[in-house]
């Protein structure tokens, strides 16, 4: 019996288990073992050499952003809006087969924006090369979830299912649980608050599956078995996403609230301009002022709101130099990223020159994250978007010294080691 199907009988027992108190071990255990399988039909094939046949590109600008979306939603031709790049779009599905990379110029900064090809239900099993769709979306920053808007619900369940089937986390945050493996000394299991989904015994049992049986789990907050099974496999990425819902100009301005006002979302129309349609809402008086915010943009629906979003998302931030004397430059700022470093002076250093951090006396700052123009900021500070920054180094040790003594020599500076210099010549 191949993965698979181990896979989707064990999913099989599951939905027949009723959900009580008596089963919840029970269940417990079948989902580390569906955890298990999955990870083990992700590793490549035992035996194989050489790189596989996925579509990978060469990361390049200051963000990655990747489009994932069932087959003719539109990402190809928002991928020629955005960046300017060409990707072919007809009326049949699967147009795209590969990976077409483009560039987005937004606000100072190069956003890699990569449209992929379609993906169907099963694509965490292999189908229609879902699984390197999937991989070349773990590389990315962030995910843009592109729906039709007339059929969203159903796909963006179906989506979000094969994502996490293959260890992707979708605007969620990592579980507060410490697990470390250890030689010895049994399992030992700690908690800081009270626990309602998992308790010790659950947990000896889920540590058992997976033949951990000397390990230290602290619980820091109330989480579920799910989250206690992604901590223990540890190969789970949290990534941000956004759901960009197209073909907005096919359903009714109330289905279109209901949507822009999701969390995360983002409603767009990659076919219907901004004037023409404002224009006949206006005339059949079904576009009121509180609803004027989605159709600002002068062409197509709403790209101002997604650019926004994504910027926002990924967590940009432009620092610009300023070297000692003379006028600050606000040509080519310095990018930063939570996601790619950090954002402290430090990592600005860094992103410089690796070895410019030692000889750092102190760094003057400007903008929103310092309490006075200028202030003294320390190799800690956080920086904020649009910050201006000047970097003063030590002064250089003169040779030799003042005076009858030496004080900058190579040997120990004490005072019995001192050498006396020669009385002068009168």
């Amino acid at each position: 019996m191949g993965i698979i199907e181990r896979i989707k009988e064990i999913e099989a027992e599951m939905a027949r288990t009723q959900k009580n108190k008596a089963t919840e071990y029970h269940l417990g255990q079948l989902k580390a073992k569906i955890a298990k399988l999955r990870t083990q039909l992700l590793e490549p094939p035992k035996g194989s050499s050489g790189a596989g046949d996925g579509f990978e590109v060469t990361k390049f600008g200051h963000g990655r952003v990747a489009l994932i979306g069932f087959p003719s939603v539109g990402k190809s031709t928002l991928l020629t809006m955005l960046t300017g790049t060409h990707s072919e779009a007809a009326s049949y599905e699967f147009t795209t087969l590969t990976c077409i990379p483009g560039i987005i110029h937004y606000n100072d900064t190069k956003i890699q924006l990569l449209d992929l090809p379609g993906i169907i239900e099963g694509a965490s099993e292999g189908k229609g090369r879902g699984r390197q769709v999937i991989a070349v979306s773990k590389s990315s920053d962030i995910v843009l979830m592109v729906l039709d808007a007339s059929k969203s619900e159903g796909h963006r369940q179906i989506l979000t299912k094969e994502l996490e089937a293959v260890g992707l986390r979708l605007n969620k945050k990592p579980p507060r649980i410490y697990f470390k493996k250890k030689k010895t000394g049994g399992i030992s299991f700690n908690s800081t608050l009270t626990l309602t989904h998992v308790d010790e015994k659950l947990c000896y049992q889920i540590l058992h599956e997976y033949k951990i049986h000397n390990a230290e789990i602290l619980f820091r907050e109330d989480a579920t078995v799910d989250d206690l099974i992604d901590v223990i496999e540890g190969n789970r990425k949290y990534m941000k996403c956004i759901y960009v819902y197209n073909k907005i100009d096919v359903i009714g301005i109330d289905d279109v609230d209901k949507l822009a006002r999701q969390p995360n979302s983002v409603v767009i129309s990659c076919n219907l301009k901004a004037g023409s349609l404002l224009f006949d809402l206006q005339r059949n008086m079904w576009l009121d002022k509180h609803h004027m915010f989605y159709f600002l943009f002068p062409e197509q629906l709403n790209f101002d709101r997604l650019l926004a979003k994504m910027w926002e998302e990924m967590g940009l931030v432009r620092v610009y130099t300023k070297p000692q004397g003379q006028q600050p430059d606000f040509t080519d700022p310095v990018v930063l990223s939570t996601d790619r470093g950090g954002c402290m002076v430090e990592d600005f250093c860094n992103h410089i020159h690796r070895n410019l951090i030692k000889d750092v006396k102190y760094v003057l700052v400007w903008g929103t994250s310092a309490r006075h123009h200028p202030q003294h900021c320390g190799l800690g500070h956080a920086l904020h978007d649009e910050d201006m920054v000047q970097i003063v180094k030590r002064k250089e040790k003169e040779e030799g010294g003042r005076g009858r003594f030496k004080s900058h020599s190579t040997d120990p500076a004490r005072i019995s080691d001192r050498e006396k210099k020669a009385p002068l010549k009168t």
